[in-house]
């Protein structure tokens, strides 16, 4: 159980800095309850806490986890430079309170992205230790061939990379898309072995992380939700769990 005073409570959401979320609630913009509060002192418990700025119901959360549907032509940037950053696909408050994307996904890649406030999730996710797999559909200029499978499950050698690299799971879907799952995450990774493997990636899509599929989220492009318990436990992936 926490109590903080409703000032603090908006500030913590994101609404601002704590001068202007006084002003918020002594103008009479938010209600917990349905009843508006003009105190701005008041002490409210934040467990379970349902509260409305401007009519807009809100629900405190300490800390936020969002899965985004990515788009193309997005950059995974909290300072884009030559396209609109993910933020701009979400609530202005969550750039407020300090939420970023869990690694990245280029530009033209689609897909499943992660986004949180909260550090230690940010770094578990990010973590190779973690052998968190990650899923893509990849679709290919020239046709999809067992020799092409072979060479990406046996491992390719990328420009400035110690070692080769090597798909987890690797399977073609038809005669120019095939279905790839990584570990290591390293830039431009799907792309590059594709290009090490004499082939050329036209589009890309993240389709899973861990257990956690965007299936199962039903989420169109460019749409997010915020993940619970049960869907947090899908991101633990361990090295056993292929998908």
């Amino acid at each position: 159980m926490s109590k903080l005073p409703l000032d603090r409570v908006l500030q913590s959401q994101g609404f601002g800095t704590r001068k202007w979320c006084r002003e918020l609630i002594e103008d009479g913009d938010v209600a917990i309850g349905g009843e508006t509060i003009t105190d701005s002192r008041a002490v409210v418990e934040t467990d379970g806490l349902e509260f409305s700025v401007y009519g807009e119901p809100w629900t405190y959360r300490e800390h936020v986890y969002i899965a985004l549907n990515k788009p193309a032509g997005y950059e995974c940037s909290r300072k884009p430079s030559h396209h609109p950053g993910v933020l701009s696909l979400l609530p202005e408050q969550f750039a407020l309170r300090d939420v970023q994307p869990v690694g990245r996904l280029d530009h033209d890649t689609t897909g499943l992205l992660l986004m949180s406030d909260d550090g230690a999730f940010i770094h578990a996710q990010s973590s190779p230790r973690r052998h968190i797999p990650k899923v893509y559909v990849a679709s290919t200029h020239d046709p999809v061939t067992p020799q092409l499978v072979r060479q990406l499950m046996d491992g390719v050698k990328l420009h400035d990379e110690p070692a080769p690299l090597a798909a987890v799971v690797c399977d073609m879907l038809d005669t120019h898309r095939l279905m790839i799952v990584l570990e290591q995450g390293k830039y431009h990774q799907v792309k590059r072995m594709l290009a090490a493997a004499g082939n050329h990636c036209t589009t890309l899509c993240r389709i899973r992380i861990g257990q956690l599929g965007l299936d199962a989220l039903g989420l169109a492009e460019g749409e997010w939700c915020y993940l619970e318990g049960k869907q947090l436990d899908l991101l633990a992936g361990e090295r056993n769990d292929r998908g």
